[in-house]
């Protein structure tokens, strides 16, 4: 019964992945939140963004020393300088654990956010068909402005030539592109490997036309550095160089990435831990509050006895993460091991709360992690992922709505 009512309901959305690899994604469920729960979500979520977006004025003037310590790649110096918008990042996701009667950030996801149209779009969706009212309800139009205002405020063009890209086989960041494109318009999608560069001189459109704005929402710099065309031209270099040169503007900007990297988490534990003037005293209650230890050793944590996560400065969906016990010995690992070459950190381990739902496989049982967005530092649309110990790709999307108040 749940199998053919969830197939019925997810068969009418177009360009939608409620499968992916060839698995049930997208739960036909909903988990409830009371107004005040969401409510304290987007509280915290600002108040965290605030922490992180501050972070980014700081960064931009360290030492280029400190920046290579932190694990950035020494390509990408020079563009993590770059201040191209008034904020630091346009569509940022945060990732929080409830945690006593508030919530911990394990990370934000300031570069290349996905779980975007199921948050935005899908959710209001699925409330709707279960009766319920949506906790996302209005965030799609604040979407749709968000990146209305950063497009046009990146630019002196009064008609520029805005571009969208994505890997065009990878059907979860295709259609998430596609999505924000259709809020974007005149706008064209090109395909990544049709887009053209000419060193020095731009970017183009499969039809020769340069491109003004290119928004790159799933293509992440670290990937995009290794670029190589067939005759070994490194033209990701060649793209940031056009950044740099004013040749062309990249969204998400490279604030974002600047924030991207978890080493970040550990500099800002590591100036609250010593009450750094640089945060005032209510932002080292928030980072008290909202903010887990991070190191970038795991000896801290042995000291404090108590269980810890590795990971990669650069990751996604899990990947090459690791969890340890108090004794440092490793209890869990994800099997996907692709960001080993960077920088790790180590952040205290907490429990996710776990949750009741239905699937095509029964009744079952899952971690639970809350992802709430951040659209130019306001809080946007929230949801969960539900799965195993760590969230990975192979994770549930379990939409949210708000419970009656009767």
């Amino acid at each position: 019964m749940y199998s053919s009512k969830r197939q019925q309901f997810y068969g009418k959305i177009e360009d939608f992945w409620a499968n992916l690899y060839g698995e049930e994604y997208a739960l036909f469920d909903l988990a409830l939140l009371t107004e005040a729960e969401v409510a304290h979500i987007r509280l915290a979520s600002e108040r965290i963004g605030s922490i992180f977006f501050k972070m980014g004025t700081l960064l931009r003037e360290v030492p280029d020393e400190t920046l290579l310590e932190m694990g950035f790649p020494p390509e990408t110096l020079s563009f993590l300088r770059l201040k191209t918008l008034p904020v630091e990042s346009v569509i940022a996701r945060l990732d929080l654990i409830p945690y006593g009667d508030s919530y911990k950030c394990i990370e934000i996801n300031a570069d290349t956010p996905t779980f975007i149209k199921e948050l935005f779009s899908i959710n209001g969706k699925v409330c709707k068909e279960f009766g319920v009212e949506n906790p996302n309800e209005g965030m799609e139009g604040l979407l749709r402005t968000s990146v209305r205002n950063s497009v046009y405020g990146s630019t002196k063009k009064k008609s520029p030539h805005i571009v969208f890209t994505a890997h065009e086989d990878h059907l979860e960041d295709y259609l998430t592109v596609k999505y924000l494109q259709d809020g974007m318009q005149p706008s064209k999608f090109t395909p990544l490997h049709k887009l053209q560069i000419q060193r020095g001189i731009g970017l183009f459109d499969e039809e020769g036309k340069r491109i003004d704005i290119l928004y790159r929402q799933t293509f992440p710099i670290e990937n995009l550095i290794k670029d190589e065309d067939s005759t070994g031209n490194p033209i990701g270099l060649w793209l940031l160089e056009l950044v740099e040169m004013k040749k062309l503007t990249i969204i998400n900007p490279p604030s974002a990435f600047l924030l991207q990297n978890k080493v970040v988490q550990a500099v800002i534990w590591g100036l609250h831990e010593e009450q750094h003037p640089f945060f005032t005293e209510q932002e080292h209650s928030w980072i008290h509050e909202y903010f887990l230890p991070t190191f970038l050793e795991q000896a801290p944590l042995l000291q404090k006895g108590v269980s810890y996560v590795k990971k990669p400065a650069f990751g996604r969906e899990g990947d090459t993460v690791e969890i340890f016990n108090e004794d440092g010995r490793l209890t869990y690992r994800d099997q996907q091991q692709s960001y080993s070459e960077y920088v790790s950190v180590y952040q205290q381990y907490i429990e996710h709360p776990t949750v009741s739902f239905n699937s095509e496989k029964g009744r079952q049982e899952g971690n639970l992690l809350l992802g709430s967005f951040l659209l130019n530092g306001r809080a946007g649309a929230i949801g969960y992922r539900v799965g195993g110990m760590i969230t990975n790709n192979l994770s549930y999307y379990l939409p949210v709505g708000l419970k009656n108040k009767g």
